[in-house]
């Protein structure tokens, strides 16, 4: 990740906010796959920026560092740190239940920001560390909690773009769910994007389809029913941590062979096909993820949906 530095002005601004330690840098290392981080990471020091490509277009993903030296600094400055951001998300950790009052108070200092330079991005409240532990313990309570704090937000901020997702990177599809989601509404196409792979499923007789990013993220999807859906969502993390395997497998001069980009699994009495598939030479590749009832496939028919997604994103 970059330190700060001069803006490129076409790359859309994804600001990062919250308290320290709420969690915002180890949602953006999850969604890199960056998992040994985590555990050594610590508190981010000022802003921090990255900038990535998602859908052929440049996001500049800032990270503003929480402790309140920085968070003071950042108020002073609106114009530097706040200034032409596109979508804000506020990061607060559910856990921390001293430091809630804290953190609703400075997310209406943001707000105030936002409106002194009469912008009104929206802002995504991820409430955070809502971890599977919570919901097999504690999910009354913490459900409650989180329910009354959107009403509690609502009231105090007054702001009207507020939306909310409940996330942690011990459930990685929920951050990747939520990142796709919220990313995509910066992109004209994705509904053609979305139509294109529907017409792919139908044409290859599969139940689900993913597409997704070397970023982790969703650029489009296809789902058959609901069951279909979570199968696929909640598979997408092991299939890139095995692709990643296969990576530095490569990397150390393993077996894997370079050409074969290819993995079939069955799971759940069905059959999964993962597949690197490049859409620009400059860039990272792209991953497609399926579901079918049975494992045969034609590669002709995913080269011809490959091109199509080229059209689409880069012509």
């Amino acid at each position: 990740m970059e330190y700060l530095k001069e803006e490129d002005p076409e790359a859309s601004k994804i600001l990062f906010t919250g308290l320290d330690g709420a969690g915002k840098t180890s949602i953006i290392l999850a969604l890199k796959r960056e998992f040994s981080k985590i555990a050594i990471l610590s508190p981010t020091r000022g802003a921090q920026r990255r900038v990535f490509e998602f859908l052929g277009k440049a996001v500049s993903e800032w990270d503003l560092g929480g402790q309140k030296s920085y968070r003071i600094a950042y108020l002073k400055n609106p114009g530097k740190y706040f200034e032409n951001t596109e979508i804000a998300i506020y990061v607060i950790d559910i856990q921390d239940k001293k430091r809630i009052p804290e953190a609703i108070d400075y997310l209406k200092d943001v707000i105030a920001q936002f409106e002194e330079l009469e912008a009104e991005p929206p802002i995504y409240i991820f409430f955070h560390k809502f971890d599977p532990v919570l919901e097999r313990s504690a999910y009354n309570e913490y459900s409650n909690l989180t329910i009354n704090l959107k009403e509690d937000i609502k009231s105090e901020a007054d702001y009207k773009r507020l939306y909310f997702y409940n996330t942690s990177i011990y459930d990685l599809p929920s951050i990747i769910k939520a990142m796709s989601e919220i990313l995509l509404t910066l992109y004209s196409k994705s509904e053609l994007i979305e139509k294109t792979i529907a017409q792919f499923a139908n044409k290859v007789k599969s139940d689900g389809v993913v597409v997704i990013d070397d970023n982790s993220l969703q650029i489009g999807s296809y789902f058959k029913n609901d069951e279909i859906k979570e199968i696929l969502n909640s598979s997408t993390p092991y299939f890139l941590t095995l692709n990643d395997s296969f990576r530095a497998a490569e990397e150390r001069g393993g077996l894997f062979n370079k050409s074969d980009t290819s993995v079939l699994v069955q799971r759940y009495k069905k059959y999964f096909i993962f597949t690197q598939i490049s859409l620009k030479d400059d860039v990272p590749p792209y991953y497609l993820l399926l579901v079918k009832d049975e494992p045969n496939y034609q590669k002709e028919d995913i080269e011809s949906f490959t091109n199509i997604l080229k059209q689409i994103l880069y012509k």
